[in-house]
């Protein structure tokens, strides 16, 4: 039986990895290149080689509810998005909590395979064996910097770089900057930029449905996604679901009138969250511009025709590629940002399955449950406790979603790993034993049945039963809508309350009364008909 696993990775991923490994009774241990815990979300003035990073303002699109891991609720008072420092906080209180970070050696980069060679900040190297290896470097270790795309960027006078090594915006004070590409790093940047600049020009090929964080109500919006919704979804033609969450996101603001409604339907490219972007674009701070056609000098010229004199700065956020330098070829290859992964978890092909890819998918919702769920599962294949199919239908379960996302979505490299969250977890969790069984929930305890059937997928819904079940877990789902509640209430708020008035019900009641006396009149008895015959019409 595998015992000892290498964990790549000391990132949300890699935390959970270790936990799961220590659930299951495995022994970890973790290896991490930086100085710290945290991964994409430990902020670093200074960019490292080969290694994700965050610019210094960076708020998460996920609420706390749907982001946390499954047994470890994020603190009530934390706010719902949260900025990166406070990502850490949670990663740091989950690593204690579990007694995480005694597993992890820091300072180790890899090479090799299941034979592991480490090598340390001082490059001395070390060789380890280990039964099965997890590796979770994330997708966002190397940036796409499509310079080819642009001719003349090589006479280009100012400065320009990925969005990977922007930090802060002061230093642009003044200044006129170009972003290219309206995902959600672009847009944030182009909006932070925006309050110091004196022009930002946002530059977009395809152009963006643009959702906001803040949803109905001021509820968190992915709190709102639920199986109702899912089944809806399922139900309803393709067609009719973009248009209808099109309409919606029209109504806050028109796409067409922006200057931003792509070609394509909502849900056929990743969303793009950002609440700012179109109070900037009405202030004039930020310009909409199409793909642009070439640089000359200090100009730049769009495909429209338009050129824009004296540009000062020109942030590339054109996304990342994703590779896996320390396999063999042959374990796992990786192609135009493609690798042939059974769920995206593990390579179909190999004789024993001793190796899992962790992370790497593009959700549309939160990463760390999916990171997740994806562990304790392979956790439980390593040691025999679930079985893989056979190879054939493992490749052909891999060549039905790269067939279903070609159809689905618009032709991207970021669109190569795309989930939905919560078609993604039930897949998942029903191949561990987790899923939740909402018919017997609706037999057994309506009340929970119906929370998880109606409300937030949050992910303690993958704690109630099976591997890992955990105790707090009905508990955390009663209480969760308290948890959104509670860091908006920092001051007494006075409303005045409604008074109840009895006079509709009363009348309704004697309406009702009075019906129901009129109908059954003639099986009434004598006395009291002629009590309140007074009360009902006169006949004919």
């Amino acid at each position: 039986m595998t015992r000892r696993v290498a964990v790549i990775g000391g990132g949300s991923s890699g935390l959970a990895c270790i936990k799961c490994c220590l659930d299951e009774g495995l022994e970890p241990v973790c290896y991490e290149s930086s100085d710290d815990i945290g991964g994409l979300w430990k902020f670093k003035e200074n960019p490292e080689p080969d290694r994700a990073s965050i610019y210094h303002s960076v708020i998460i699109n996920t609420s706390k509810e749907m982001m946390c891991f499954s047994d470890f609720p994020i603190p009530a008072h934390f706010p719902n998005y949260m900025h990166n420092s406070l990502i850490m906080d949670y990663f740091r209180m989950f690593a204690d909590h579990f007694q995480l970070t005694k597993h992890t050696l820091q300072y180790q980069s890899i090479a090799g395979q299941w034979d592991v060679e480490t090598e340390n900040k001082d490059g001395k190297t070390e060789k380890h064996i280990f039964d099965a290896v997890m590796i979770c470097i994330g997708h966002h270790c190397h940036p796409n910097l499509p310079l080819h795309d642009f001719p003349g960027i090589d006479t280009f006078k100012g400065t320009y770089f990925h969005s990977r090594d922007y930090k802060t915006p002061e230093e642009w004070r003044n200044k006129k900057a170009v972003v290219i590409g309206i995902g959600n790093s672009g847009g944030d940047i182009a909006v932070e930029l925006s309050r110091v600049t004196k022009q930002v020009y946002l530059s977009t090929r395809r152009g963006a449905w643009i959702a906001n964080r803040v949803a109905d109500n001021g509820l968190p919006r992915d709190m709102l996604n639920s199986r109702k919704t899912l089944l809806l979804r399922q139900i309803l033609p393709f067609g009719l679901t973009c248009s209808m969450a099109e309409r919606k996101l029209d109504n806050r603001f028109d796409h067409s009138l922006y200057n931003l409604k792509p070609k394509h339907r909502l849900f056929s490219q990743h969303p793009t969250l950002n609440d700012e972007l179109p109070n900037r674009i009405l202030s004039g701070t930020v310009q909409v511009k199409p793909n642009i056609r070439r640089f000359q000098g200090s100009s730049v010229e769009f495909e429209d025709g338009s050129v824009v004199e004296d540009v000062d700065l020109v942030v590339f956020a054109t996304g990342y590629r994703f590779s896996f330098p320390f396999l063999a070829f042959h374990v796992t290859s990786v192609s135009g940002n493609k690798a042939s992964l059974y769920k995206y978890v593990f390579p179909p092909e190999l004789e024993r399955p001793t190796l899992a890819i962790i992370g790497l998918v593009q959700p549309l919702g939160a990463i760390m449950p999916i990171s997740e769920m994806q562990a304790r599962w392979a956790t439980r294949v390593f040691k025999g406790c679930t079985k893989l199919p056979p190879v054939a239908s493992m490749l052909k379960d891999v060549q039905c979603k790269q067939e279903t996302m070609a159809e689905r979505y618009v032709p991207s490299q970021r669109h190569t790993i795309q989930v939905d969250y919560l078609n993604y977890m039930d897949e998942i969790a029903g191949l561990l034993g987790v899923r939740p069984n909402i018919p017997r929930l609706l037999l057994t305890d309506p009340r929970l049945g119906l929370k998880v059937l109606f409300g937030p997928g949050t992910p303690y819904q993958y704690r109630l039963k099976g591997p890992g079940k955990w105790a707090g877990a009905r508990q955390a789902i009663f209480t969760q809508w308290e948890r959104v509640a509670q860091p908006m209430q920092t001051r007494p708020c006075d409303d005045p309350k409604t008074k109840r008035s009895f006079m509709w019900p009363l009348i309704l009641s004697a309406a009702l009364v009075g019906w129901a006396t009129y109908v059954n009149r003639n099986n009434l008895p004598t006395a009291l008909l002629d009590k309140i015959i007074v009360y009902l019409p006169a006949q004919d």
